[in-house]
């Protein structure tokens, strides 16, 4: 069996850290985030893998090469030109090796068995099977409701009164010959188009359904979210097994006495914390200075950063290389963009000296 992983995308809901980085390739509880599902493929028994890249392409076959490390082999094609999910799925059919094919988006951080996904599909001779997971509030999400048998009756877009919960997670089984009918070429997307397509034409589209855990890392409360149920073991990832635990500090980072390190925060590589620095829930990544007094909240703070002394961040993103004055305070959803300087005392939320 093939291995489709689509990360294509440009991450812009993840600027300014994507300016340099493609979002699966962030620093995620200590590895860059598709290492996580990567593990996952490999743990499920799955060898070859092949990537749909096109932001910043290279850096994916500069840090995975032939993903030998991951004990996989791994391929990379290029889109020379963005051509949504369904486009990329075709864009990379040429290097499949199989009858069937499990497909990935690359932003979405999940539990679910895939043996037991794999096995759905067979039970029903599906023609594609679709990873449906339960939330508690769809209507944020498109919905997928299903037959008594598990076969999908439709795809609908979001709505304020949804007749299920139920909704696409992002991981599909297609067997070839469904792969060979997208057409190739131009941009289409496979929720809005293929699988609806698939359904008028009257091929065997079946869910498989679970409460697994799941999350999209496409914004940045998401992205602090995950990361820390990576760290604290609600999220399983194979890349991390046997940690469990409040902080992941990496070697050769610094953490004084006095400075507290909570929430499944991440310290990255090279870091510094200072004497009476607060991190909450925080992904620092590697090279940040975080100077005395500091308290960095459900945020997170681009390489080679520095915060000041006695600065609030909460709900922030900080770019990588922005120096962040004493007393500064960003809250709710700041932003600074890569290598800005903000002097001391130069944003305030309050009216507090």
């Amino acid at each position: 069996m093939d291995a489709v992983v689509l990360v294509g995308g440009l991450g812009t809901r993840l600027r300014p850290l994507t300016l340099s980085v493609p979002k699966p390739m962030l620093p995620t509880a200590g590895v860059p985030f598709l290492t996580h599902l990567l593990s996952r493929i490999a743990d499920a028994g799955i060898e070859h893998v092949v990537l749909g890249t096109s932001y910043k392409a290279e850096v994916f076959e500069a840090e995975f090469g032939d993903g030998s490390k991951l004990g996989l082999q791994m391929e990379y094609v290029v889109e020379e030109q963005p051509l949504g999910t369904g486009g990329g799925i075709a864009n990379v059919a040429p290097k499949l090796r199989y009858d069937t094919a499990l497909v990935f988006n690359g932003d979405v951080l999940s539990g679910a068995d895939l043996g037991a996904l794999l096995q759905c599909h067979q039970a029903n001779n599906a023609d594609v099977t679709l990873h449906l997971v339960r939330v508690g509030d769809p209507r944020a999400f498109g919905c997928v409701p299903t037959d008594s048998d598990g076969r999908v009756t439709a795809f609908l877009e979001k709505t304020q009164d949804p007749p299920t919960d139920q909704v696409n997670a992002g991981t599909y089984v297609f067997n070839r010959e469904i792969i060979d009918r997208i057409p190739s070429g131009r941009a289409l997307s496979v929720e809005r188009e293929v699988f609806p397509g698939l359904l008028a034409d009257g091929l065997r589209v079946y869910g498989y359904v679970d409460t697994s855990y799941w999350r999209d890392m496409g914004t940045p409360e998401d992205f602090v979210r995950g990361s820390a149920d990576l760290v604290r073991g609600i999220a399983p990832s194979p890349a991390l097994s046997g940690h469990r635990g409040e902080a992941l500090i990496h070697d050769g980072a610094a953490v004084a006495p006095g400075a507290v390190v909570i929430g499944g925060s991440v310290v990255g590589r090279g870091a510094e914390i200072a004497a009476g620095a607060r991190l909450d829930g925080a992904v620092i990544f590697d090279g940040v200075r975080v100077e005395a007094g500091a308290v960095i909240e459900r945020s997170i703070i681009g390489f080679g950063a520095r915060i000041g002394p006695r600065a609030l961040i909460r709900d922030g993103v900080i770019g990588d290389g922005a120096d962040i004055g004493a007393r500064c305070e960003l809250l709710r959803g700041a932003r600074v963009w890569p290598g800005v300087t903000i002097p001391d005392g130069g944003i305030r939320y309050s009216s507090d000296v």
